[in-house]
C-alpha cells in the first residue's frame, strides 16, 4: 500500500460526506428506532464486505465492464428500495399509533446487507478509489484491495452508528409529537422511493454511497 496515512485521510473524509446510504440508516432509525438504525447499519456494511471480496477477486471490474452485469445490478437494487418503500406505505397500524412497527432486527439487517449489495454506485467506487493506493510493488494486490476495502468498512461502519444513533434520537422527539408521527410513514415510503430512482441514474462518476 502507497502511503497508509493518505488512504487514510482520503477514506475518512469520503466516508464522512454524507451519502445514500446515511440516509437510509437515518430513515430506518428515525422510523423504526436506534436498534434498527445500527442493525440497518451492521447491514450495509456486511454488504461493503461482499463489495470487497468481490474487487480483491477482480469481480467487480467484470460487473462494471458489462453494461448487461452492470444494469442487471442497477435495476435490482431500484426494485428492491421500491419494495421496501411499498411494503412501507401499505402497512397498517392502530390509528391511535400511527408509527412504523419495527422489524425483527435479523430482517432489519438483511434488508441493510440486500441494499448495499445491489448498489451499483458501491462497486464503481472500490473499483475508483482502492486501486490508486496499490502499490505494485508490494506484491499481493487482492490481499492490498481487501485490508484497505476493510478499513474503508470499519471507518465506515462508525460513522454509520454515529447517524443512526442520532437519528435515534431525532425519532424518539419526532414519535412523541403526533402531527409529525401520522406523516412517517408516508415520509419513509417516499425516501426509499427517492433513493430507488437514484439507483436508476447510478453512473460510472458515483461515489461511495
Amino acid at each position: 500500500m502507497t502511503n497508509p496515512l493518505l488512504f487514510l485521510l482520503a477514506a475518512l473524509t469520503l466516508v464522512a460526506i454524507p451519502g445514500p446510504n446515511h440516509l437510509y440508516i437515518t430513515t430506518r432509525s428515525i422510523g423504526e428506532g436506534r436498534r434498527a438504525g445500527i442493525a440497518s447499519a451492521l447491514g450495509v456494511e456486511t454488504g461493503t464486505l461482499v463489495h470487497i471480496g468481490a474487487a480483491a477477486a477482480g469481480l467487480s471490474a467484470v460487473v462494471a465492464a458489462s453494461a448487461t452485469a452492470f444494469g442487471l445490478l442497477r435495476y435490482a437494487g431500484a426494485a428492491y428500495l421500491v419494495y421496501l418503500a411499498y411494503r412501507t406505505l401499505r402497512s397498517r397500524h392502530d390509528p391511535a399509533e400511527p408509527a412504523l412497527e419495527p422489524r425483527p432486527l435479523h430482517r432489519v439487517y438483511l434488508d441493510g446487507v440486500l441494499v448495499n449489495v445491489l448498489n451499483p454506485k458501491v462497486v464503481l467506487f472500490f473499483l475508483a478509489f482502492l486501486p490508486q493506493f496499490v502499490d505494485q510493488d508490494a506484491g499481493a494486490v487482492p490481499l492490498q484491495i481487501a485490508v484497505m476495502g476493510v478499513v474503508t468498512a470499519l471507518i465506515g461502519l462508525a460513522g454509520d452508528i454515529v447517524y443512526a444513533v442520532a437519528a435515534g434520537s431525532i425519532g424518539e422527539w419526532l414519535r412523541a409529537r403526533p402531527v409529525f408521527r401520522r406523516r412517517q410513514r408516508y415520509a419513509t415510503g417516499l425516501i426509499y422511493l427517492g433513493l430507488g430512482a437514484a439507483a436508476v441514474f447510478a453512473g460510472p462518476g458515483a461515489r461511495r454511497a
